[in-house]
């Protein structure tokens, strides 16, 4: 039984079966919010970095947001799979007070991001001539630029309301950024559906602007004044607006890569609370989605993939063997996909996108 599932829109399923998987079709890398479920995706990322896109030469643009972003920004250094490690090393062996705050836990998420990044890895990122990264990151509005508990609180709450009545009500609260890689600019992705700016990335801003990318409210502390923005800028988590990454990628003249811990989109974060709201179908027409099958997650320590709440349920040392198992066991999934692509074996199994619902599939 495979623990990979593959779904491709339309072109895309067209262009595999009569191709299979080859590296230069593919002009975008995507990555969703998510904390750590991305650990189930860890032996796959290693794969398309030591070996899938290895000896890439076109430009492979990447977009992301939160720990989406952390993953691709791995991807843009000179040894990306170190750095891969490395992010896999400090985040799934975190440990925090027993009650930590908002303050410690963006300190501590720094120093990790410090420690991935190294003394290069900030220029590297910015202007990579091959992978090209983007950073989705939400410039706060009104209450929701506080850190104070009620009006925060309040915030959030009038922004779920506004996104419960429409998508676009989002755009009353948050403003979308991007910061992109210096070679690439606004055309390159063209966003509408929402209120959307673009920030070319620089060694100066890597670092805010990844930190902005993934503060989740109260978890986090908010990042004010990346480099590149309006003094007085305010951001937070970038899955907030893009969760799963419900973007015009059939916009995109080649295929689009979608490594995703789910077989299932959600567009926003307030979105895993109107179950009516589905991805845009002419979105993934060029996508391929890998995701881990249900027999694999059933076969994970507690039958399911990490998430953040295991910091609350599980004791330190039960947290950490699990993480690790999962760390372990996601080179299954790396294997079943290398078939795929070295021999073609499970090309006929892959599914129509259009059955992917929002959450699980």
């Amino acid at each position: 039984m495979s623990s990979l599932r593959v779904f491709a829109g339309p072109r895309a399923l067209q262009r595999l079966r009569t191709d299979g998987f080859v590296e230069q079709h593919f002009s975008w890398l995507a990555g969703a919010s998510g904390g750590p479920k991305w650990f189930v995706l860890h032996g796959l990322d290693r794969y398309l970095a030591d070996s899938f896109f290895r000896d890439r030469h076109a430009p492979l643009h990447m977009i992301g947001s939160s720990a989406g972003a952390w993953r691709l920004a791995c991807f843009a250094q000179h040894d990306p799979v170190a750095a891969l490690i490395r992010l896999a090393t400090h985040y799934s062996q975190q440990l925090y007070s027993q009650d930590p705050d908002a303050r410690e836990v963006s300190r501590e998420a720094r120093a990790m991001l410090t420690a991935v990044m190294g003394e290069h890895g900030a220029r590297e990122i910015a202007s990579n001539p091959v992978m090209r990264l983007h950073i989705i990151a939400d410039r706060a509005r009104g209450l929701l630029r506080s850190d104070g508990r009620l009006p925060l609180s309040l915030g959030l709450a009038a922004s779920a309301a506004g996104n419960l009545l429409s998508r676009r009500g989002l755009s009353l609260f948050f403003e979308r950024y991007i910061f992109h890689n210096a070679l690439d600019s606004e055309h390159t992705l063209p966003l509408r559906d929402l209120p959307s700016r673009y920030v070319a990335l620089t060694p100066a801003n890597v670092p805010d602007a990844l930190m902005a990318s993934g503060s989740i409210p109260f978890v986090m502390e908010r990042v004010c004044d990346v480099a590149g923005t309006e003094p007085g800028s305010v951001f937070r988590d970038g899955g907030i607006t893009d969760y799963h990454l419900d973007l015009p990628f059939q916009q995109a003249e080649g295929l689009v890569l979608y490594p995703h811990f789910y077989a299932g989109i959600t567009p926003g974060w307030f979105d895993r609370f109107v179950p009516w709201r589905k991805p845009g179908a002419r979105h993934f027409d060029n996508v391929v989605l890998l995701s881990p099958s249900r027999e694999f997650v059933a076969s994970l320590p507690f039958g399911k993939i990490p998430d953040r709440n295991d910091f609350k349920h599980l004791d330190d040392a039960r947290r950490l063997r699990y993480w690790q198992t999962v760390l372990q066991e996601s080179e299954r999934l790396a294997d079943d996909f290398r078939a795929m692509v070295e021999t073609g074996a499970g090309l006929e199994s892959i599914e129509c996108f259009q059955r992917v619902r929002t959450k699980h599939a």
